[in-house]
């Protein structure tokens, strides 16, 4: 369970990290969950549905974030200012635990959608693709410690 949390989460942080991205990645993530756990035409709707609204706050948020860290990065000086490097910091904070909310309910929303049977089947699909990662990423060690 812990697992698909995370996967999901980075499917969703993916398809929301770059609205650009956002608008073509939801319907392939989208179509992507339909075919690995069988979603119904009604869910993958109802799945767009609750990503596209939830777009357009996220969206001013990662702007609003953006902003921040470029203000928070200004102050980074010789002469800093450390009341405004904490007072941007938090407000930086503030902003980044909105974001984490509003994508853990986008989550939790979009696994309401699913069956028990979707979930379970998700949760194994997700097990099996880390024990992939996990072996690509023992290769990799073991051809660069050569």
């Amino acid at each position: 369970m812990k697992l698909k949390k995370i996967i999901g989460s980075a499917l969703v942080a993916i398809s929301l990290s770059m609205p650009a991205f956002a608008q073509q990645g939801q319907t392939d993530q989208v179509a992507q969950l339909a075919q690995m756990v069988g979603l119904s035409d009604d869910q993958q709707a109802e799945i767009r549905g609750i990503i596209s609204e939830m777009e357009g706050e996220l969206g001013e948020l990662r702007q609003d974030a953006q902003g921040l860290q470029r203000e928070l990065q200004g102050e980074i000086k010789a002469d800093y200012d450390e009341d405004n490097i904490r007072s941007h910091a938090e407000k930086l904070g503030d902003v980044t635990g909105k974001i984490a909310a509003l994508s853990a309910l986008m989550q939790a929303k979009v696994d309401a959608v699913f069956t028990k049977e979707q979930r379970d089947e998700l949760d194994r699909k997700m097990k099996q693709m880390q024990q992939q990662m996990q072996q690509q990423m023992q290769q990799r060690q073991m051809q660069q410690s050569q």
